[in-house]
């Protein structure tokens, strides 16, 4: 336990570092792009990685997981399922990326039907660019599981970070040659070197890998039936994703003020599931027989979840349009930009915590194999995503794709909070309900604090890094003074966590 706790520092510290750099890496691309038909053809181009990257890190990793470590405590520790699963997987990627490099020049117009002509010369050829190396992107997310399965956290991180890296370094580099392509070839050349560190350390733990493709009965059929709703949950985000991308590529500008704000919105996520949950996940995987250790693990990562991710909702609702500033406001992205991106921020809000506590319910039950369940609760989402989108657009404009994304967070959380409690009883729901007021208190008291330094002290009217070298001090300090006021056993629990892992 010890050991995992190390990895989870580690990888925190690595996602952190991750998300920092692909920040920086937005703010380059705002620097010489600006908000262009260039930027809004690059973000309607990237989705189809996302989509591949959540169906194996989502679809793959929720089914693979707990039957591998299920598979291996039985006392099968051979790897001929694992090398047959894995070769494929890279057969079925093979023929992806045949079918979506000649496909794009028309599924594209099709999915996207409102882009300009501008818009498509450049997310076609983009599109062919990505599926051209969909393959060993899908290794990458393949690798990162089979890691995950022997405990191995921190070379996912390492190979994640390389690819955000090489694409920041490119677009330095290569920009005026390559223009904002140089952002993809960066992407691709980071992703290949992390597939090598990832096999490197795979291959230095007991992994034997062997050009197989005969899996045994049992487990084959096991895991297609369990596959199949998992993927197709995973693919239920990205469905919504390109939904609302559809909406909004015909609107000047909006898919960049969309991605931006979502962007940020993503990085307490983003390290909180690529970290936290993952090692929770695995936690869960393996104790599935002794119901009280998992309650007991679900609950501590449903209060890691609200303690760190409503504090940051808090926070950004405060000094957002600083956050933006600070990232954005560079060359060609102006301060009218940043005040358009500010509105999709604050009604992005809700996901950063709703969405990060639902995880946490989704991965309590693929844990223990309802993958249908998550599934069934997931696919509704797409009916109320495209309504909301349909009903408030027209309306509203780009925002309205904003609050459609908080909409489905929600009801993505209640709905989970009511099958997983069912089962779980009403004791570990009121466990639950009695913390929330706990870590609520000093949230609203850091939030009213800031404000009032940021509204009445002066501050408010600093350029943006001044405010926040400022305004985060102060929230932190109040933050943590409150959590020990109000929620001392969490603070302790946090504390001793802390000490255990150094």
């Amino acid at each position: 336990m010890g050991k995992l706790k190390q990895a989870a520092l580690w990888t925190a510290v690595l996602a952190l570092v991750l998300k920092l750099s692909g920040l920086f890496r937005e703010s380059i691309v705002s620097t010489k792009f600006g908000v262009s038909h260039e930027t809004d053809a690059y973000f309607l181009a990237f989705p189809f990685i996302t989509l591949v990257v959540a169906m194996i890190s989502t679809g793959f990793n929720n089914v693979f997981l707990p039957m591998y470590i299920k598979n291996r405590k039985s006392g099968d520790t051979g790897d001929h399922n694992a090398n047959a699963l894995l070769n494929w997987t890279m057969i079925l990627f093979v023929g992806i990326s045949f079918v979506g490099w000649f496909g794009a020049p028309y599924f594209l117009p099709l999915m996207y039907g409102k882009m300009s002509a501008e818009i498509a010369a450049i997310a076609v050829p983009m599109t062919q660019v990505f599926f051209a190396f969909m393959t060993v992107i899908a290794l990458s997310g393949l690798l990162d599981s089979y890691l995950q399965s022997r405990r191995i956290f921190v070379p996912s991180q390492m190979s994640k970070l390389l690819a955000t890296l090489f694409s920041v370094i490119f677009a330095v580099l290569f920009s005026e040659q390559w223009g904002i392509f140089s952002l993809a070839y960066g992407f691709i050349f980071g992703t290949i070197l992390g597939v090598i560190v990832q096999l490197y350390y795979l291959f230095r733990s007991d992994y034997k890998y062997r050009l197989e493709f005969k899996m045994d009965i049992k487990f084959r059929n096991a895991f297609l039936l369990l596959i199949v709703p998992s993927l197709l949950n995973s693919v239920v985000g990205q469905v919504n994703f390109f939904v609302n991308k559809a909406f909004a590529s015909g609107i000047d500008g909006a898919v960049t003020y969309l991605n931006n704000a979502s962007l940020i919105i993503s990085i307490p996520n983003a390290i909180y599931a690529t970290t936290l949950a993952a090692i929770i996940f695995t936690l869960m995987s393996e104790q599935t027989e002794d119901r009280a250790k998992f309650k007991e693990t679900l609950f501590r990562g449903m209060e890691i979840s609200l303690v760190t991710l409503l504090p940051i909702a808090a926070g950004l609702f405060v000094i957002g349009d600083s956050v933006i500033a600070f990232i954005y406001e560079h060359g060609k992205f102006t301060a009218a930009d940043t005040a358009k991106t500010h509105v999709a921020l604050m009604l992005y809000l809700p996901v950063v915590v709703f969405q990060g506590m639902q995880l946490m319910l989704s991965k309590s039950m693929y844990a223990r194999g309802k993958t249908a369940v998550v599934f069934r609760i997931s696919v509704t989402t797409i009916l109320i995503n495209f309504l909301s989108n349909w009903l408030l657009v027209d309306r509203f404009g780009y925002p309205a794709l904003a609050v459609a994304t908080s909409i489905v967070s929600v009801y993505f959380f209640t709905v989970s909070m009511v099958v997983v409690y069912r089962d779980l009883g009403s004791v570990e729901l009121a466990r639950f309900g009695r913390m929330v007021p706990r870590v609520l208190v000093p949230t609203v008291l850091m939030g009213a604090v800031v404000w009032i330094v940021k509204a009445f002290v002066g501050v408010g009217s600093l350029g943006a890094i001044p405010q926040l070298v400022i305004l985060v001090p102060i929230g932190a300090v109040m933050y943590v003074v409150g959590v020990f006021v109000f929620y001392r056993a969490g603070f302790r629990r946090f504390v001793g966590l802390l000490r255990r892992s150094k």
